[in-house]
């Protein structure tokens, strides 16, 4: 699936119309459900050979958060063979107590996927709670960027930023709410 293929499956599995409010706590008139553009294997099975064009030479880590970025760091380690990472929301307060799922410490270079960046704030905290370990974050890479001021917010952090669309390549104005 080439990527004009992959945007057009995407918008017409996962792009909804109507009054929706956005984790930033935004109203927004359309919604992109990333658990619809996640479950199709298809979608999935070419997000992963998309992300891997992402992936440098020295990475050796990739990562995602609960629940959406799974599907997504798991299809992308199978497109790598790199090892995975699942960021929990929380840490767990039961058996192991981890954050993290997967092993990962210094001297790891980390790519953080995401799904939809909005803000980047869900995002800059894996990637936060990531570097707290000691490892580096190569660079932080989503599925769709709003345009909506994650990149702004994500390199101000100073990790590098790319996504694979923006809602404009769904037919998206996002200054039009």
């Amino acid at each position: 699936m080439n990527h004009e293929e992959l945007a057009s499956r995407i918008a017409e599995t996962s792009v909804l119309r109507g009054t929706f409010t956005l984790r930033s706590g935004r109203t927004s008139s359309w919604y992109i459900d990333k658990y619809r553009f996640s479950t199709q294997p298809d979608v999935l099975t070419a997000l992963g050979k998309a992300f891997a064009q992402h992936i440098g030479d020295d990475v050796t880590l990739l990562a995602g958060a609960e629940l959406g970025g799974i599907p997504l760091v798991t299809a992308t380690s199978m497109a790598t063979n790199l090892p995975c990472l699942f960021i929990r929301n929380q840490k767990k307060d039961y058996g192991t107590a981890k954050q993290f799922e997967g092993a990962v410490g210094a001297g790891d270079r980390v790519v953080v996927l995401e799904d939809v960046a909005t803000t980047g704030g869900q995002v800059l905290e894996a990637a936060s709670d990531i570097a707290a370990t000691g490892a580096t974050i190569d660079r932080i890479v989503a599925v769709v960027d709003r345009l909506q001021g994650a990149r702004e917010q994500i390199e101000s952090a100073g990790y590098a930023f790319d996504s694979l669309f923006t809602v404009r390549d769904f037919g998206i104005d996002p200054d039009v709410d």
